[in-house]
């Protein structure tokens, strides 16, 4: 068991490896083996990959080991430039791991079902296979260049499974809508990697973990920590969808709803916050930086939860709330929180898959509708579908006790209380704690320069707070809405659809009932400070409760960020009652608004937009931000392209070439008529040239 420990633990190797495979069997032979063969082969590699991820977890969490690696293939070695293949599991990938197999296996078990009739489920689960192992490529990476190669992956992947239906010109768009911007967002991250290695000569997540947190290195990264976040975060603002490039999130919905859960719950759009979190100790250096991730992070969670207030498709409505919700996350990266915006990935994993799981079950039971104005009562026909995504509703809305509720705490808590007080590894004795920060880092917070960061710092912090909270009350109402309107209340579908309205197979609703109850228990190992603050006299209680905090601690504890209460002291209990209290009022009342505009009083909706019709519109419109983007950046390339194709056809081709080829024909008719056989006028040509020569010569 001790050689399980060294730097060649090939666990990680394998957990990469089994998607791969699965993707090769179906992508080589799918298309002639039997579905059902199809379906196990698929499934089984996810599971395969899932067991040995937790296997692994399980041996990573006894070894003692702050990490355990695997090095698979020895890629470039070229003079000081080396780079491996190589794979790193520590507390954050061991989260990401399990989230992505885990969920991904459950969203593979869902799939056998709802494509069970597509002429083309191979080429469906290949694919699915694929962009697994490329989100695995991406977390597990041990250097930024594996990463690289998982996050193209991925984007490569969405394409195909956005675009999977591309005979239908509108999802073939989508496809293509989603690998464009994201390379917008791609480019900024290659200058950003480029930039880091150029000044620390490494794409090695340890080593710059190590350079970060140091104060003898800290200095030589400070002065371009800035430039090199902001343009990693820009890539994160596409993956992840964030403004200004969330725009292709919304249209993903083109692909089959499987792969909308897989998309946006457990992998690609979770790849920004799991970056930024492995690079905490960079991002830690730059205030500004921090500054920048916290406001758009709040703008975007705001920006999306109000266009998702009037949306009618079941999954643009879930859409909007994806971008809305990674801007939670990212919101708890730029105030310091990186615990926080993990612990929603991992909880926002669980009850956003499960609500697309959900709606997919209504769309398929409803024929494909995706109205929810043509839907009501279908908790009649559909029990289980209807109870698991009312669950999924209250996770997200943040009713205590629910995953979200936990989660969405401890992010509005530290917006409200954190400051950015980032530790360096020995500038002070030892690992720095609570008392040594007070004595140490309290002199400088009279001093100029740090009331210079502070005051700005407590302004933005209070206004992503309020922003989230507002954020919060509209995401309430807005699930609840959509509940309401598609299982509450009488039916509205036509007879013919009422007619064929049944509970989707096993195969749908094992995987509902699965998620439903981790969207109940998946936030308990991260109960708030003041909670667990009752069970202090006995600390194993106390530290279970907190459990998910304690297990990301190795990995953010050299880069975090401290409450700013009574001057680092021990926390400011009345902050984090206070921060619950307007969470859970805002959840409650989102609740009520929706059950009175839907339930009690139905009309009220279509007065309040009679008197406010101007602003309905805007938000119905999304604020017209696609057709600005198609004026000033699709119509004006469009219109470069035309002018390159004009100079192309009319100057390269008409003038050089084929001015070229004009006078080498006309050159060539005077050779002609010069080369016409006469012996004599050759003869008479001689004499001549000799005649002129000579002339020319004297």
């Amino acid at each position: 068991m001790d050689a399980i420990f060294t730097n060649d633990f090939y666990y990680l190797g394998l957990i990469v490896l089994f998607p791969l495979i699965g993707a090769l069997i179906n992508g080589l032979f799918g298309s002639k083996l039997p579905s059902k063969l199809v379906d196990f082969v698929a499934c089984g590699a996810m599971l395969l990959a899932f067991m040995t991820s937790i296997l692994s977890v399980l041996i990573f969490s006894r070894s003692q080991e702050p990490m355990l690696t695997y090095t698979a293939y020895q890629w470039i070695y070229t003079g000081s430039f080396n780079a491996d293949i190589a794979f790193l599991l520590d507390p954050l990938s061991s989260v990401m791991i399990l989230i992505i197999t885990g969920v991904g296996f459950l969203i593979h078990l869902y799939s056998t079902s709802y494509m069970s009739e597509d002429p083309g489920k191979w080429k469906y689960f290949t694919y699915l296979n694929l962009f697994v192992f490329a989100m695995l490529l991406l977390v597990l990476g041990k250097n930024l260049l594996v990463t690289f190669i998982g996050w193209e992956g991925v984007g490569a992947c969405s394409y195909l499974l956005i675009g999977f239906w591309y005979s239908d010109d509108e999802k073939a768009a989508a496809g293509q809508k989603a690998f464009i911007v994201n390379r917008v967002g791609d480019f900024a991250f290659i200058l950003g990697i480029i930039l880091l290695y150029t000044e620390t000569g490494t794409f090695d997540y340890v080593e710059l973990h190590q350079m970060a947190t140091n104060a003898a290195t800290a200095a030589k990264l400070a002065p371009i920590a800035l430039p090199v976040v902001l343009l990693i975060f820009v890539g994160c603002t596409g993956k992840s969808a964030q403004i200004p490039l969330y725009t292709w999130l919304p249209d993903a919905m083109a692909g089959p709803t499987p792969v909308s859960a897989l998309i946006h719950a457990a992998t690609m759009v979770t790849s920004g916050v799991f970056l930024l979190s492995r690079l905490n100790g960079l991002v830690t250096l730059t205030f500004e930086a921090m500054w920048v991730i916290a406001i758009i992070g709040a703008l975007t969670a705001f920006f999306a939860a109000t266009i998702a207030l009037v949306q009618n498709d079941i999954k643009k409505v879930l859409a909007y709330s994806t971008v809305s919700q990674l801007g939670y996350m990212f919101l708890a990266i730029g105030v310091g929180s990186f615990t926080g915006a993990v612990f929603h990935l991992m909880t926002h994993a669980f009850f956003k898959a499960l609500l697309f799981l959900g709606s997919g079950s209504v769309i398929h039971a409803m024929g494909g509708e995706q109205d929810i104005r043509k839907m009501g009562g279908l908790k009649k026909w559909m029990p289980v579908t209807s109870k698991t995504f009312l669950i999924g509703c209250i996770a997200i809305a943040g009713v205590p006790f629910f995953s979200g509720f936990f989660s969405k705490d401890l992010i509005l808590w530290n917006a409200w209380s954190n400051t950015h007080v980032f530790q360096i590894q020995g500038a002070f004795e030892g690992l720095p704690t609570i008392e040594s920060l007070t004595n140490t880092v309290l002199p400088a917070v009279e001093s100029q320069a740090m009331l210079e960061v502070a005051t700005p710092t407590f302004i933005i912090h209070h206004l992503v707070f309020v922003l989230g909270l507002l954020t919060a009350l509209m995401t309430a109402f807005y699930m609840f809405r959509l509940y309401f309107l598609t299982f509450e209340g009488e039916c509205r579908a036509d007879e013919d659809t009422k007619a064929h309205l049944h509970e989707s197979p096993v195969a749908i609703t094992i995987p509902l009932s699965v998620l439903a109850v981790l969207s109940v228990v998946g936030g308990w190992t991260g109960w708030p400070h003041v909670v667990s603050y009752w069970f202090k006299d006995n600390q194993k209680v106390a530290d279970g409760m907190l459990a998910f905090e304690h297990w990301l601690a190795p990995v953010f504890e050299t880069s975090m960020t401290y409450r700013i209460v009574n001057r680092f002291g021990e926390h400011y209990k009345p902050y984090e009652w206070a921060s619950m209290g307007f969470g859970t009022t805002a959840a409650i009342l989102g609740i009520s608004l929706a059950f009175i505009f839907y339930i009690k009083r139905p009309d009220l909706p279509g007065r309040i937009v009679e008197s406010v019709g101007a602003l309905y519109k805007v938000l119905e419109d999304k604020y017209k931000i696609d057709e600005i983007y198609d004026i000033a950046f699709v119509n004006r390339t469009v219109d470069a392209g035309k002018v390159s194709y004009g100079f192309d056809r009319n100057i390269l081709d008409g003038v050089l070439v084929n001015g070229v080829g004009f006078f080498a024909n006309a050159f060539g008719q005077i050779l002609r008529y010069l080369q016409g056989g006469d012996v004599q006028k050759y003869a008479t040509y001689i004499v001549l040239a000799i005649v002129m020569a000579f002339f020319a010569l004297t």
